[in-house]
């Protein structure tokens, strides 16, 4: 009779404050090796895990915050339905290599008499940023909180929050905490096309197949753009035109932009961001894709 043995993965370990985040990060630094971050706000999906792969690169200690900031949701947003599970999120983080969880209660991140908040302009401005005009702020403050905490030789973030990215980029140039590489995952998406989220959990069968949209219509500008379109705003029609065609999206925009400051591109001449978001269902959905004409 044989048996087979079943490899346990440890699980990370857990810390709640400040001061424990430091002390185990130098814990970490203590072995040798370098600290990569990766902020989530847990619901974790394969994106979520492919980033923290991308962390590990180059024998990098990994280490996720975990926690839903409040400061980037609108009164009107889903803060209290926001899908919370931390023993699953703290197991699959095990299994895709974290070593430490920073999960952190709100009080510890905004303690009582908080009164700073980290703004950014420039590419905070349009889209998302005037969709939702608080959220980057909240963003960009608890980023930059995580990153004086940890101070990380490494942080990983998704390029599916594209203008988050943009945004999070000038703020480290601005206060000088660009000694912390920023590096960027790419978009993971379902075998349909759907960009992985969070927020698709919320979406019910119709809806589900009906968000498939968004890609549709990336794809669509894509083509236009292969086929010879060079006018950004004819590729954002294209893209426009797809979303309106499907009675359950409601389309929000679809703009290409400059990638690093989110705004319009003028032409296509240099590679360019293709950014869509419309609401399908209940859900708010983003997505985007690059343009390189001369890669065509």
């Amino acid at each position: 009779m044989t048996t087979t043995a079943t490899a346990t993965i440890a699980p990370p370990r857990a810390v709640r404050t400040v001061a424990d985040l430091r002390d185990a990060v130098a814990d970490l630094r203590a072995a040798g090796r370098p600290v990569a971050l990766v902020p989530t706000m847990g619901a974790l999906h394969e994106g979520h895990l492919s980033l923290l792969r991308l962390a590990a690169a180059g024998d990098h200690s990994v280490v996720m915050s975990l926690f839903v900031n409040p400061a980037q949701f609108a009164p009107t947003e889903d803060l209290a339905a926001y899908p919370r599970d931390e023993a699953r999120d703290v197991a699959l983080a095990a299994a895709a290599g974290a070593e430490l969880v920073f999960a952190p209660d709100v009080t510890e991140v905004y303690p009582e008499g908080f009164a700073t908040t980290v703004t950014v302009d420039g590419p905070a401005g349009t889209l998302e940023g005037a969709a939702r005009p608080h959220h980057f702020a909240g963003v960009a403050t608890v980023v930059a909180k995580l990153l004086i905490a940890a101070r990380p030789d490494r942080a990983v973030f998704g390029q599916k929050d594209a203008q988050q990215v943009a945004v999070i980029r000038r703020m480290v140039r601005d206060l000088h905490l660009d000694d912390v590489e920023i590096v960027i995952g790419p978009i993971v998406r379902e075998a349909d096309g759907l960009a992985m989220s969070s927020r698709n959990a919320y979406l019910g069968s119709e809806d589900r197949m009906a968000a498939v949209v968004l890609r549709r219509s990336l794809d669509h500008a894509v083509a236009a753009v292969v086929a010879g379109e060079r006018d950004p705003r004819a590729v954002e029609r294209v893209a426009m035109d797809v979303l309106t065609a499907e009675p359950r999206c409601k389309p929000e925009y679809a703009s290409v932009v400059d990638p690093d400051t989110f705004t319009p591109a003028a032409g296509l001449d240099r590679p360019a961001l293709l950014c869509v978001a419309g609401r399908v269902g209940p859900t708010r959905l983003i997505d985007n894709q690059y343009l390189s004409p001369n890669r065509s």
